[in-house]
């Protein structure tokens, strides 16, 4: 009788080793590890196993993670049909997570691959094999974590002691012994740039200076080459001028204590750039969300440099402005032909642009769903360049080019309406992004108005449901459609006071003439701009 064919078993290695030292030597730990696993294989040569040519091997790789470069082109094999065994030196060689290992196991059992370790025998197919694996995985994973533990207990009593536990080198130090020691042409650059800030007072100022002067950040060797040298940003240069470590100090999880370095500035210096920096924080806090940029992302100048929000106060009132960035970082040489623009100028002719190719107004559309179609906003010379995202079929949309060129400086005063009681000589006209909303929310008042009369819809509460507001919402904005012509006329023309907003107006009585009379306004008063 013939003896029957042994079914070929394709026999995968895999081996791992925490640190990449010795790594170079002729016969390192991968090697040995290599040398018992095949030495395994060759003894169930009866068996029908043989190896397979490739080499899984993570040399410098920790067991914690699955983010091995081998360890994932050996699991794409498995998943591909192309293993029968996986073999390992030790278990905690494949990983030192449960929770990971138990990943593994359910993607060998779906794909029939057997796993064994060579120095510790057990059969994953049976119950109590699963079980001592277990138990070696735990072992493995609480050695892992008090190794941890170790460590970051080492690191935290050596800060206390103020001693370098290394990490990215400060501008103006060098290592040398695990100590930090100065570097004196750094030194004298990083004692010019603190000087400087607190002569210019800001940080735009400040890189502006920097670049002028040639200055770049350090040249570092990582294990994929060599960055830095490049000039410095806002990130960046802040983050220096906060270290700490330039008075000699050691930071650890909020806590600062002395360390053993030499300190490089005088504490009265540092001290009072970090009073400047909490100042000019303070001065520059960004508005609340309410009143935010619309286009924060997608505005860019003619030089491809994103324009960042911003704002100024004059006279008590903000204006808000698109800033290059170029401008913020200190790279005037490199911003847009136009390289500031007024916001609210911007976006609504973007606004009134994007409402004209819809079927509905602008004026009655929802502000925030037609910046949802803008993709990409470009400032040019004479023109505005607005890319829209693709259509709801896939297809791309043709940039629209809209006619502009920032606004010269309003120079007409405008007559204000003062109630009778007030006759200030302070008292302010009505902002024009203000009146430009009161305005939308009266045109959309007499719309929904409009539709119920004529039986387009049935009350305010299916209004309400149509907008996503709520039914309040829908009356107060129907009541301005109420509000005397002359008031409304009044808005159009900015005579309005500062104060008597849309909220005032969706307050007003039923008759003409008490509004007037609580606006200040009397039938026979002219209304001039």
């Amino acid at each position: 009788m013939s003896k029957p064919d042994t079914p070929c078993l394709r026999c995968a290695i895999y081996t791992r080793v925490s640190t990449d030292a010795g790594l170079e030597q002729d016969f390192n730990s991968l090697d040995a590890q290599r040398e018992a696993s095949e030495a395994y294989i060759k003894s169930q040569t009866h068996e029908g196993w043989k190896p397979v040519r490739m080499a899984y091997d993570d040399g410098g790789y920790s067991g914690g993670s699955l983010n091995r470069p081998a360890l994932q082109k050996l699991l794409a094999d498995i998943r591909a049909g192309l293993i029968d065994v996986v073999l390992v030196y030790k278990v905690d060689r494949l990983t030192r997570s449960l929770a990971d290992f138990a990943k593994m196991v359910e993607l060998f059992d779906t794909h029939k691959v057997s796993f064994v370790s060579v120095t510790q025998a057990f059969n994953t197919t049976s119950s109590m094999g699963r079980l001592t694996l277990n138990v070696l995985l735990s072992f493995a994973q609480f050695e892992r974590e008090v190794t941890g533990e170790r460590i970051r207990d080492k690191v935290a009593a050596s800060k206390k002691k103020g001693i370098w536990m290394g990490g990215n080198v400060p501008l103006g130090y060098r290592v040398d012994s695990r100590r930090l020691i100065i570097e004196p042409d750094e030194a004298a650059t990083v004692r010019v740039i603190f000087s400087r800030y607190l002569e210019l007072a800001s940080l735009p100022s400040l890189l502006t200076y920097l670049n002028e002067q040639g200055v770049r950040t350090r040249l570092r060797e990582t294990a994929n080459g060599v960055i830095g040298g490049v000039r410095y940003t806002t990130g960046p240069l802040s983050y220096l001028l906060k270290n700490r470590i330039y008075i000699g100090e050691i930071g650890h999880k909020g806590q600062r204590y002395q360390g053993e370095h030499e300190p490089l500035l005088d504490k009265a210096l540092f001290d009072a750039v970090q009073a400047k920096l909490t100042e000019n924080s303070l001065s520059h806090r960004r508005a609340p969300e309410g009143s935010g940029a619309l286009l924060t992302g997608k505005i860019f100048d003619d030089r491809g440099n994103v324009m960042t929000p911003s704002y100024s106060v004059k006279g008590g009132v903000r204006y808000r402005y698109y800033v290059s960035r170029a401008c913020v970082e200190g790279r005037k040489n490199e911003k847009g032909t136009i390289h500031r623009v007024a916001a609210y100028e911007v976006e609504n002719e973007i606004v009134e642009a994007i409402g004209a190719t819809l079927p509905v107004n602008a004026a009655d559309a929802d502000v925030g769903k037609l910046i949802t179609t803008v993709r990409r906003v470009r400032i040019e010379p004479g023109h505005i360049v607005i890319e829209l995202q693709p259509s709801a079929e896939g297809a791309e949309q043709s940039p629209l080019h809209i006619s502009w060129s920032p606004k010269p400086p309003a120079k007409t005063k405008r007559n204000i309406i003062l109630p009778h009681a007030d006759s200030s000589k302070d008292q302010r006209p009505i902002q024009v992004e203000q009146r430009d909303r009161l305005l939308r929310a009266v045109a959309k008042g007499r719309q929904w108005l409009k539709e119920i009369v004529a039986g387009t819809v049935a009350d305010p509460e299916a209004i309400a449901s149509r907008e996503g507001r709520s039914k309040r919402s829908v009356q107060m904005m129907i009541s301005l459609a109420f509000v005397a012509p002359d008031i409304i006329e009044a808005a159009v023309a900015g005579a309005i006071p500062r104060g008597i907003g849309l909220t005032r107006l969706m307050d007003l009585p039923l008759l003409w003439s008490e509004q007037r009379k609580q606006i200040g306004l009397r039938p026979s008063q002219p209304v001039s701009a």
